[in-house]
């Protein structure tokens, strides 16, 4: 049982926990383990094919009767500047030479911003849940899906931001604290934006807003989710923790690098993507800090082929390993049983210092 029930009902789960949408690494057998234990499972669909979202969503829908998430990304169509390619194909020369790739590629874009394609899937598939990063699609939109009953999550990593995605219709908002792994959700454009841990930001949009708050951005394990009750929260969304879980679609190598994974190995970087986003250090993290990236995600189509290095040594010194500064806490768990864990410890404490 617990503290707050007005969140658990809106979404219908049992427990507060949401698994972050990691695309490309939270398969079906992961995502309705979590439904299936009481949280809330969440299919990443940015850069996946429309039918292969149908097919998850299907196989998903097979496991489970219980609520899940479809996550998308609304970042702005990017610009494309000949001479910053130009710049950046050639500080990315040596790199390719070393691994004879031949010439750097021309930028493409790797995944389309969020169009009436995207929206005429989710009205098709109807989830219960749908989350946006960067902000929400336009106004339009958001009243399409809450005709067709969805509940708007999207993330917020300021009171700013926070503000605005209540006002244009987000019902529950994601404060993103800088320890999280992966893209930051900032979408206001402001130098510095998101640079405010969890432990400050939670308490400041919980004031700030009136709808449910969930708390992401350092939470593994039950003193987390504890702490993000104590801040306020509703809820907490949970990412780096569930890429130790076995159901998780990550290779072996990403695997091993998680393992060695300390309270300081991670970085805020531009360099993969285009956009800051949360990894573990790398030869191209440290290599590349000084270059300005192209538009995201244009940057990843001109270094994503050094991320397929046949070599591991080669390829673990290029490879994005998104993570969280938590990642250490990660425990190999199945999902189902992580999720177990997690309440138990975070009950324990909660319970514990209330009045009985």
């Amino acid at each position: 049982m617990w503290p707050r029930t007005d969140f658990l009902e809106l979404l219908g789960i049992v427990h507060p926990i949401v698994q972050a949408p990691m695309s490309g690494f939270t398969p079906p057998a992961l995502v309705t383990a979590v439904c299936n234990t009481g949280g809330l499972g969440s299919i990443g669909c940015v850069g996946r094919p429309s039918d292969l979202v149908r097919e998850e969503v299907k196989a998903v829908r097979q496991a489970t009767n219980r609520p899940f998430n479809l996550n998308f990304f609304v970042h702005k169509r990017p610009r494309t500047d000949p001479a910053a390619t130009a710049r950046v194909q050639t500080r990315l020369a040596p790199y390719f030479d070393e691994f004879r790739l031949g010439p750097v590629p021309d930028p493409s874009e790797p995944f389309p911003v969020f169009d009436d394609q995207g929206l005429d899937l989710i009205l098709e598939l109807r989830p219960r849940v749908v989350s946006f990063h960067f902000g929400l699609p336009e106004a339009k939109v958001v009243r399409r899906l809450k005709d067709a009953d969805c509940i708007i999550l999207s993330s917020a990593t300021t009171v700013a931001e926070a503000r605005s995605l209540e006002a244009n219709g987000a019902d529950v908002i994601i404060a993103q604290g800088f320890e999280a792994g992966g893209h930051r959700g900032s979408f206001s454009g402001l130098a510095g934006t998101g640079m405010v841990g969890a432990m400050a930001l939670v308490p400041q949009i919980v004031d700030a807003v009136r709808v449910p708050v969930i708390a992401a951005g350092g939470i593994a394990d039950g003193r987390g989710i504890a702490a993000a009750f104590a801040l306020g929260a509703s809820g907490a969304q949970i990412g780096t923790a569930f890429l130790g879980c076995p159901e998780a679609a990550i290779p072996p190598l990403y695997r091993a690098q998680l393992r060695t994974a300390s309270d300081d190995a991670t970085e805020l970087t531009p360099s993969f993507t285009g956009r800051l986003a949360r990894a573990m250090r790398n030869r191209l993290v440290v290599e590349m800090a000084d270059t300005e990236p192209l538009d995201f995600p244009l940057q990843g189509s001109l270094v994503s082929p050094l991320w397929r290095l046949p070599d591991e040594a080669a390829r673990a010194a290029f490879m994005p390993v998104w993570a969280g500064q938590a990642a250490s806490l990660l425990r190999d768990l199945p999902a189902g049983q992580l999720i177990e864990t997690l309440v138990a410890e975070a009950q324990a404490l909660i319970w514990q210092k209330r009045p009985r």
